[in-house]
């Protein structure tokens, strides 16, 4: 069964990278385009040499978007079914779609928003090459953060949940101390600021539009995927239609018998 959940859990991610591929290049590629500009024309009022582009901009905008998406998205889909997997059953009484679509909201919510609020995403061409690995240190600081304070928090509203039986009650607790985790991390840890002053606003704002639309659609999709797929699994019924006709043409064929 787990088997099957994991094969549901990297098509339900492969949707969503598709369709998140999809709103990146309607939504978030000119943002992309105009920062581009944006550097290029920095770099030849200061007479700087153009770096070479090793792969073209119209390869990266189709068949390099897609790929990435699409790889990212197996991954992360399958990640997803292990902890549908962990999770089902042991937190709370809902249903398996309801269980998946909860930990879709929750996965953005942990693995993406509150990191994002911290440390937003920037175009290309905004940040110092030499201060990658610190950021990339930071972000994966209040990821690992956000991360474990989720953890804690179910604990703690499974223990709330069985002392005091009230479940809402246990929940608006977790919730609480979540935030307070979080917020208290968002504070101390430090702030990050590249963007020049003279970048478009617009161009910033539209590109951040974008990153968190992307990640939304792919949530939403393999949150809806995977529920639409995951009650069939525990059910023990076939996914794919032919198995399904070939499963009824077998029960009718013992009932002639």
């Amino acid at each position: 069964m787990l088997r099957t959940l994991l094969i549901c859990g990297m098509l339900a991610g492969v949707c969503g990278g598709l369709l998140a591929t999809g709103f990146a290049s309607v939504v978030g590629e000119p943002a992309v385009d105009r920062a581009i500009a944006f550097e290029d024309a920095q770099a030849r009022a200061a007479h700087e040499p153009a770096e070479p582009e090793l792969v073209s901009r119209d390869l990266q905008k189709s068949l390099g978007l897609v790929s990435a998406a699409g790889v990212y998205g197996l991954a992360v889909g399958g990640i997803f079914a292990l902890a549908f997997g962990f999770a089902y059953g042991r937190v709370g009484r809902a249903s398996p779609a309801r269980t998946a679509l909860w930990l879709a909201a929750g996965a953005f919510v942990v693995a993406f928003l509150v990191p994002f609020l911290k440390y937003p995403a920037n175009p290309p061409s905004v940040g110092d090459p030499d201060t990658i690995g610190r950021r990339t240190l930071l972000y994966v600081t209040i990821l690992a953060i956000s991360g474990l304070a989720a953890v804690a928090a179910l604990r703690l509203r499974a223990l709330l949940a069985a002392r005091r039986r009230s479940a809402g009650g246990a929940t608006l607790v977790a919730v609480a101390a979540y935030l307070a985790i979080v917020v208290a991390a968002a504070v101390a840890l430090p702030g990050i600021h590249e963007v020049p002053a003279d970048f478009p606003a617009v161009t910033l704002w539209r590109f951040r539009e974008a990153s968190i639309g992307m990640q939304a659609v792919m949530w939403a999709t393999l949150g809806l995927v995977f529920a639409a797929l995951a009650p069939r699994v525990l059910a023990g019924e076939p996914l794919w239609p032919w198995r399904r006709a070939r499963a009824r043409g077998a029960v009718a064929t013992a009932h002639r018998e």
